[in-house]
Formats: structure tokens, C-alpha cells, sequence
């Protein structure tokens, strides 16, 4: 497809436009019918909208659809996807036949779009996110100087969603006029009408007060919508929002605005009706062979030499989370694929060291957590390796924004900062006590929580070069160096810091409890009570089978402590592991945070929590 001609879409232009709408709807009916499930409705009131996008505005290749000279389309309200199916087909992505398999077990093309799917970057389906993908995608789009443009369709439903106006601010800001949202404003939402309804002018302004260049359409008539995607791609400076009033079920009478049709195939019996409405037979779609489409490589984070040598004094103690923004400043001198986007934390998680190194790399995404995450799955989605960071405690609200990350397959990096009691009197609203527990149910995450500032530098660099979602938890206290330039840390693995063939026990922390479990270590050996003490790096994946051997060493007795609830933590996660390798303790005992904490100084809420070296102690002695 080629770009819009300066003089205007000519009047066959228009009608070739229409063409594709029609056919379009038609084959989204056709093949939720066949599925006897999705969303045809919702469908062909933006068939217009994707026609306009698809066959006249986009520079698009259709034999390499994730190209990054294409321009990238984000189709935010996900349960459309028979519509995006249809323009792929239409333009040549895979061919017709294939729309027909839609949701059928054995297809790529599922209800809701993944990047299984050739075209696709990121998944849609929980609403309200496509807005952030898009803008990450603009933006990895302006650091590799390309000329490609992002369009991003949402529905009016979504636009309640609080993380389309975070995006929408933030797209804002950053004056993303590589960034085109084309709002299917239809009114009629999954169970009633939507909030706003057809109030055109209060969608405008909300837009307009962000920053972007705003228009309202009738998203029916092709001439406007070709017109007004011409002006969207010559405004400079500022993100575009083309609003365009809309009936959902356009074109069949018996859908056409009406209620209670959200997520109901046209029945069989009526299929014939609807489409001659819509101006014709069904589109000739030959058996479909069974070949598959599917994608057969994604974004990797790319390789790169290792970074300057470590430079800590072993005598100075030094916060993890300060050295994770060192570790990100040595990384972004060998890696320049690197981005880093803060929530507004950038002082205390240290990302503005990187920020202060490589400021056309680092972003401020302001107390924004749902958009920072999702941003960063649109530039990963351009081979970009994002690291996100907030404390970790706000993370929990950008979770579902995360979950889709890893239904998008996606490379993402965040640090979460400032976990559990020993942050002090910051007070509990501050505190993470349940982001081990997040982060280890998402498919495929990798979770490190270093216990000093070289283990720390470690594992972002390992997290730069891994794929999937990656969680580093730092701390707040300044924490003794522990290791040297010449330790590893693999993934899966651990540390074993004390050992010796008379030990009882074996104590299992990371963080700032491993400093306790090595302050309990010493005072038991003083009084002849020897432990082995494990620095558990790496919370997911864990290697159930070395633990058992270790564990095994000391009696199969085994005490965990962590700065988190119980709940999904550390100590859970390590009787898991032991389970499925077969070797679970002959006893054990988990100490974790299970009080509502409070304001106090660090080393007092670790000792009145449970989680002291004081407590260490006495759980060993009751199991020894």
C-alpha cells in the first residue's frame, strides 16, 4: 500500500475505500458466524475507519507486516479482531480463507489478536491499553529515525478506562505526531449504552486538553475519513485524534444501533439477510487449506559486549537499588537499544543516573504505572530493550497491564524498588508485600531479588539479555557488598554463603533478610548451633533439585524468611519447588511479614515483623 496522495483522495479513491469497507464487514460477519462466537457489531461500525487506515493512509508490507519501515496499526478494542483478520486478508497478509478459521483451536487467528499473528505487536483484549502500546511504538519509532507512522483504533467503551487518558497525556507530552488514534465512538457498550453516548464535543475536549489534534467525523462517510487521515499526517508536533460518530451494526437494520447484539454472531438463518443489507452475496471464500500463518519469530533483545568492570569498595555499603541504576548506566554505553521509563521515582529507584548518561533514551512516565508498562511493550515490539521502574508497591496497580505483556509475548524489564517493612516510616502504603507473589504467577517471569549492589549490577545485565517479563526487587537500606567482580549469578540458581559439614539447619533468604539470616548465623555458631545460609537470588525460576541437596545436607530442617506476606512469596515458592523435585523438608519453618505494618525505623519493623535475625534464631533453635 502506498501513502495518501497531497491533492486529496479522488472520487475513485472514495469508492475503492468502500469497497474494502463493505467487504470487510461481510467477511466479519461470515466468519463469527462460522465460529457461532465474536463480535461483529462492534465490527462493522469501524470498517470504514480500518478501510480508510489499511488501504489508503498506511505504508504497509504486506509480506513482512512487522516491518519497522511499516507503519504499525494497534487495534485497542481487541474483541474487533475479525476486522483486523479481514484487512490482513484483504491486503494480502494471508489469504481470505484464513479469516474463516476464527477462534477455531487450530488457528493463529484467535478471538482476541495476539502476536502469534502476522502484523500483530502486542495483545489486545483487556481494553484500554492499545493507546499506551501505541505510544511506545512512536516512540521507538522517532529513536530509530523512521518515518513510520502508528494508528491505534479503540472504541469508545474503553476510552472510561483511566490508562487511555495516562496514555493519552503522556503521548501528549512527548508531542507524538507519528501517533494517530481513531476513536469508533458508537455509543452502545457490552451491556448498555457507554457513558458518553454520542457526545462528540466532550471526547474533543478531553483530547484537546492533552495536547492533540482533535476532529470529529461521521465515521461512516469514506470522503471524511480519508480526508481527515490526510490531515492527521500533516500535523506536526502534536498526537491526532480523529473522533468518528459511529452505529454499531452499521449497515444491517436489524443490528444497526440496537442493543444486546455485543458478542452475538448474526445466526445462521439470518446471515443471508444481513449481508444482501450490506449490499450483496457473501464474499467467495474458498475451503481454507490449514496452513498456518503464525509467526515463527518475535522481538529478542539483542546481544551486546559486557559492560565496564564493577568499581564497588567492598567497606562501603551500598542500596541495590542504587546500584540498579548504575547497572543501567554501564549497560547503556554497550547497549544503545536500551530505553528506561520511570514513574516519577527516577531519584529514589536511581534510573536517572541513566537518565543524566543517556537522556535521548530515558523517559519521564510520571505517576502513570498502567501506561509506563504497557508503553514499554510497544517498544519492545520494536526491538527495544525498555527498562520500567516505580516502587514496587505501585506496580501492583499496572498488573493486568503486565499480565497482558506476557500474553503478548513480550521483552519486558521493570524494577520495583522499596519492597517490604524495611523501608521504615515511610508507613504501609509504601511497602510491597505482595509483588514476589505477582510476579511469579505471570507465565513465563523471571524474578531476582539481589542482597547487595554486585549481585544487583548481575542481574540487570542478565535482565537485558533475557526475553519474557523480568522483575527486579531492590531495597531501600544500604546493604553490605557481599561478592565479588568474578561471581555469576545463572539463572535458575542461588548462593550459598555459610556452610560446613556440622550444619542443622538450612536458612534460606534474599534481600535484606539474608543480612539477618547472617547476623542469626553468627550468633548461633557462637553458641555451637552451625547453619548453612542460601542467598536466594533468583525466586523464579528455582531449581527444586539443588535445593533439595542443600537442604538435604542439614537434616531435610529448612527456615525461609522474607520481606513480604507469606502469601506467594519466597517461602512458598521454595516448598514448591521442593515438592515437584520430590524432597519436601522434614521440617520447616516460614517467616514472613503477616502483621499490618507501620511507620518506624528499618530495623525495628523487621524485628517487630517477624523477619529480624532475633527470629531467625528462634525458628532454628524450635527445629534444630
Amino acid at each position: 500500500m502506498s501513502a495518501a496522495s497531497p491533492a486529496g483522495p479522488s472520487v475513485s479513491t472514495v469508492n475503492a475505500v468502500k469497497e474494502k469497507a463493505r467487504r470487510l464487514s461481510i467477511l466479519s460477519i461470515m466468519s463469527t458466524t462460522a465460529a457461532g462466537s465474536g463480535h461483529p457489531t462492534s465490527c462493522m461500525s469501524a470498517a470504514e475507519l480500518v478501510a480508510g487506515a489499511f488501504f489508503y493512509a498506511m505504508k504497509f508490507n504486506p509480506r513482512n507486516p512487522n516491518s519497522p519501515d511499516s507503519d504499525r496499526f494497534v487495534l485497542s478494542k481487541g474483541h474487533a479482531a475479525p476486522l483486523l483478520y479481514a484487512a490482513f486478508a484483504e491486503a494480502g497478509v494471508f489469504p481470505e480463507s484464513r479469516v474463516m478459521t476464527l477462534r477455531q483451536f487450530s488457528s493463529e487467528l484467535e478471538g482476541h489478536p495476539t502476536p502469534r499473528i502476522p502484523g500483530v505487536d502486542a495483545a489486545t483484549g483487556s481494553l484500554g491499553q492499545g493507546l499506551s502500546v501505541g505510544a511506545g511504538l512512536a516512540i521507538g519509532a522517532r529513536l530509530d529515525s523512521s518515518a513510520s507512522r502508528v494508528y491505534v483504533l479503540m472504541g469508545d467503551g474503553e476510552m472510561a478506562e483511566g490508562q487511555v487518558w495516562e496514555a493519552a497525556a503522556f503521548a501528549g507530552h512527548y508531542k507524538l505526531d507519528n501517533l494517530t488514534v481513531l476513536a469508533d465512538v458508537n455509543a452502545l457498550g457490552q451491556s448498555e449504552a457507554t457513558m458518553y453516548q454520542h457526545d462528540m464535543e466532550t471526547y474533543r475536549r478531553k483530547f484537546e486538553s492533552e495536547g492533540w489534534a482533535t476532529e470529529v467525523i461521521d465515521g461512516h462517510d469514506v470522503a471524511a475519513v480519508l480526508a481527515a487521515l490526510d490531515r492527521a499526517k500533516a500535523t506536526k508536533d502534536r498526537p491526532q485524534a480523529i473522533l468518528a460518530r459511529t452505529v454499531k451494526g452499521h449497515g444491517v437494520s436489524f443490528l444497526a444501533g440496537k442493543a444486546n447484539w455485543h458478542g452475538k454472531p448474526v445466526p445462521k438463518d439470518q446471515l443471508a439477510a444481513a449481508l444482501q443489507e450490506i449490499g450483496g452475496a457473501p464474499v467467495e471464500v474458498p475451503p481454507d487449506p490449514g496452513k498456518s500463518f503464525e509467526r515463527t519469530s518475535l522481538p529478542q533483545p539483542p546481544d551486546f559486549p559486557a559492560p565496564a568492570a564493577l568499581d564497588y569498595d567492598p567497606a562501603k555499603p551500598v542500596a541495590t537499588r542504587e546500584a540498579y541504576g548504575q547497572a543501567l548506566k554501564r549497560l547503556g554505553a554497550v547497549n544503545p537499544e536500551i530505553v528506561a521509563i520511570s514513574g516519577d521515582v527516577k531519584n529514589s529507584t536511581f534510573s536517572e543516573v541513566f537518565g543524566d548518561a543517556f537522556p535521548g533514551r530515558f523517559f519521564q512516565g510520571y505517576i502513570a504505572e498502567q501506561n509506563l508498562v504497557s508503553a514499554g511493550v510497544g517498544l519492545a515490539a520494536r526491538g527495544k530493550v525498555p527498562f520500567l521502574d516505580s516502587f514496587a508497591c505501585f506496580l501492583t496497580r499496572a498488573y493486568d497491564s503486565v499480565r497482558m505483556a506476557a500474553v503478548s509475548r513480550s521483552n519486558i524489564n521493570l524494577c520495583g524498588s522499596h519492597c517490604g517493612v524495611s523501608i521504615g516510616e515511610d508507613g504501609p502504603s509504601q511497602m510491597a508485600l505482595e509483588d514476589l507473589a505477582m510476579f511469579r504467577a505471570v507465565h513465563g517471569s523471571a524474578v531476582f531479588y539481589p542482597s547487595d549492589a554486585i549481585s544487583a549490577e548481575r542481574l540487570t545485565e542478565t535482565m537485558a539479555r533475557r526475553s519474557g517479563i523480568n522483575y527486579l526487587r531492590t531495597s531501600r537500606p544500604k546493604t553490605p557488598i557481599l561478592y565479588t567482580n568474578a561471581d555469576t549469578f545463572p539463572v535458575p540458581g542461588f548462593k550459598v554463603l555459610r556452610q560446613s559439614a556440622q550444619d542443622r539447619v538450612t536458612v534460606i533468604g534474599a534481600g535484606i533478610t539474608l543480612h539477618e539470616a547472617l547476623k542469626a548465623a553468627a550468633e548461633l555458631k557462637a553458641a555451637g548451633t552451625a547453619i548453612r545460609v542460601i542467598d536466594l537470588y533468583c525466586v523464579k525460576p528455582l531449581d527444586g533439585a539443588a535445593l533439595a541437596a542443600q537442604i538435604g545436607a542439614t537434616g531435610g530442617r529448612l527456615v525461609t524468611v522474607e520481606d513480604h506476606w507469606p502469601e506467594g512469596g519466597l517461602g512458598e515458592a521454595v516448598i514448591s519447588a521442593l515438592a515437584q523435585a520430590g524432597a519436601a523438608p522434614s521440617k520447616f519453618r516460614l517467616l514472613a511479614v503477616t502483621g499490618m505494618p507501620h511507620s518506624g525505623k528499618p530495623d525495628e519493623l523487621v524485628d517487630a515483623f517477624g523477619i529480624s535475625a532475633r527470629h531467625i534464631v528462634a525458628a532454628v533453635r524450635a527445629i534444630a
